[in-house]
C-alpha cells in the first residue's frame, strides 16, 4: 500500500534502512539476529514498514510517559535500539495544568488551599506540600470534608437536570471515568459490583461502605466488545437502581456522552479514584493526576503514572492491588488458566451465574456471552487473576472510609503531594532536555483608550 500511494517515500525509507542496517553491521559484526530485529523492513510474509523504527532512528530523543512506560520501552518494546542508542532515551512522566483541572474545575478548592498557603502555588504546583502541616488541623480538615460534599452536591444537581439521577451525596463516590477498554477493565469493576450486591442480598453489610459507582467514558465505533461493555454496565446499573434492597448501599451511574466538561464536574466530586488497568498496559494516563490533585484516593495496579503517584502520596495513602508486569509475564508464560482460578472462588462463580441466567439482561442470557467467553477462555488482560486481591483492596477502602477525619487527612495528602504531575514540570523538562528551547520573555503592554 505505501508503494502503491508514495513510491518515492519507499523508496528513501530503503535507503535510510540500507545506511542504518550498515552501521549496524559495522558496529555489531556477524550479528544478523541483530539486524533482522531491528530493520526498518519486515520481508516476512506480510511485508510491513516498522514505523516505530522509522521514527527512533530520525530522532535525537525517544521518551516514554512515565517511569513504569519508559522502563517497558527499554527492557521490552525497544530493547535492541536501547542498547544501540542508550543516550537517546529519556522518561518525560506528563502532567496536567492546574489552571484547569483544579483552578477552573475547583475554584472553591482553591480558594481554600490559598487561603492558608497563599497563591505561590499557582505558579509552582510543588508549593502544595505547604498543605501538609495543615493535616493535624482539625479546623482544616472538618473544611476540607465540607468541601468535599459541597462539589459533591453541585454533581448530584448537575446529573440530576441532565439524566434524571438521584444520589446520596453522604455515599463514597467510586469513579471509574476514562476510555472504555479491555485492558482499562471496567468490567473487573463491574464484577466487583455484582459481588457487592450479592453481599447485600445475602445480608452480608457489615463494615460494607455505602457506594455511588460512577463510570464515564466512550468506545471507539468498531470496538464491539467494548461497546458491549458499556451494554453490560448499564444493564448491572438498571438491575441495582431498582432494587430496593440497595437503597442506601450501593446505586451505579453510566454517564453518557462523557467530555471534558463533564470532567471537571465529576473529578472534584470524587472519593474514589478506579485505575485498574492491567500492570504494563498504561503509558501513564493523566485522569489518575486530575482525580488526586482533586484529592481523591486512588485504588490501582502499578501500572502507568500510578506507580509515582503512589511513590509520591505514600503507600498508606494510596489502595494497592494486582499483579505486577514481572507477574503478568510469568503468568503467561506459565500458561495461565482463567478457568482454574474461578473455580477456586466461589464468589466470583456466583457473579459469573447471574450474568450467564441474564439477571442485567432481562433474561437475555445469551447477550453478554462473548464478554463471559472472553474472561473465562483467554481473559487476554487478566481479569479474572486480579479479581480476589481487588475485592480486598475494596475492603480495604470500607474499612479505611469509617473514619472519615483519617480519610480526609488522605485525601489532603493526596493533593498536597501530586504537584509533580503539572504540565508546568512536564513542558519544561522536554524545553531543558529535549528540545533545546529556552523561554521568551514576553512584554505585554495595555491601550486602554
Amino acid at each position: 500500500m505505501l508503494g502503491h500511494l508514495l513510491p518515492r517515500h519507499l523508496e528513501i525509507i530503503h535507503e535510510i534502512n540500507r545506511r542504518f542496517i550498515q552501521k549496524v553491521r559495522i558496529s555489531h559484526p556477524g550479528d544478523e539476529d541483530l539486524v533482522q530485529r531491528v530493520s526498518l523492513v519486515d520481508d516476512g510474509p506480510d511485508p510491513q514498514i516498522r514505523m516505530p523504527y522509522l521514527s527512533i532512528i530520525g530522532s535525537h530523543a525517544v521518551n516514554g510517559v512515565a517511569a513504569l512506560h519508559t522502563k517497558l520501552l527499554k527492557d521490552t518494546v525497544f530493547r535492541d535500539f536501547y542498547k544501540l542508542f542508550p543516550e537517546r532515551f529519556f522518561n518525560k512522566t506528563n502532567g496536567i495544568t492546574p489552571r484547569l483541572w483544579l483552578m477552573q474545575a475547583n475554584p472553591e478548592l482553591a480558594e481554600l488551599i490559598s487561603s492558608r498557603i497563599g497563591h505561590d502555588w499557582e505558579k509552582n504546583l510543588e508549593e502544595l506540600r505547604g498543605l501538609e502541616p495543615f493535616q493535624e488541623d482539625k479546623t482544616f480538615r472538618k473544611e476540607w470534608r465540607e468541601l468535599k460534599q459541597l462539589k459533591k452536591q453541585q454533581l448530584i444537581r448537575w446529573l440530576e437536570k441532565k439524566n434524571g439521577y438521584f444520589l446520596n451525596p453522604d455515599s463514597m463516590f467510586d469513579v471509574q471515568i476514562k476510555r472504555i477498554h479491555e485492558y482499562k477493565r471496567q468490567h473487573l469493576n463491574a464484577l466487583q459490583v455484582i459481588t457487592q450486591y450479592l453481599r447485600i442480598k445475602n445480608g452480608q453489610t457489615d463494615g460494607m461502605a455505602p457506594r455511588t459507582v460512577i463510570f464515564g467514558g466512550k468506545a471507539a465505533p468498531g470496538y464491539y466488545l467494548a461497546k458491549l461493555i458499556i451494554r453490560f454496565l448499564n444493564g448491572i446499573a438498571d438491575t441495582i437502581n431498582a432494587d430496593p434492597d440497595m437503597d442506601g448501599l450501593l446505586r451505579v451511574v453510566f454517564l453518557p456522552d462523557y467530555n471534558v466538561k463533564l470532567g471537571e464536574q465529576v473529578y472534584p466530586a470524587s472519593d474514589l479514584s478506579e485505575q485498574i488497568s492491567t500492570a504494563g498496559k498504561e503509558a501513564s494516563g493523566t485522569g489518575n493526576m486530575k482525580f488526586a490533585m482533586n484529592g481523591a484516593l486512588t485504588i490501582g495496579t502499578l501500572d502507568g503514572a500510578n506507580v509515582e503517584i503512589r511513590e509520591l502520596v505514600g503507600s498508606e495513602n494510596f489502595f494497592l492491588f494486582g499483579k505486577t508486569v514481572e507477574e503478568i509475564t510469568a503468568l503467561k508464560q506459565s500458561g495461565y488458566r482463567p478457568s482454574d482460578v474461578v473455580a477456586a472462588l466461589p464468589e466470583l462463580q456466583e457473579a459469573l451465574r447471574l450474568i450467564e441466567m441474564g439477571h442485567f439482561s432481562n433474561g437475555d442470557g445469551e447477550l453478554f456471552r462473548p464478554l463471559l467467553d472472553n474472561l473465562t477462555g483467554n481473559d487476554p488482560f487478566y481479569v479474572m487473576a486480579d479479581y480476589a486481591d481487588y475485592l480486598r483492596a475494596q475492603e480495604a477502602v470500607s474499612h479505611a472510609w469509617s473514619d472519615r477525619m483519617h480519610w480526609n487527612r488522605m485525601s489532603l495528602l493526596n493533593t498536597a503531594r501530586t504537584g509533580f504531575f503539572s504540565s508546568d514540570r512536564s513542558i519544561s523538562e522536554y524545553c531543558n532536555n529535549i528540545w533545546a528551547v529556552d523561554p521568551l520573555n514576553v512584554e505585554i503592554t495595555c491601550d486602554v483608550r
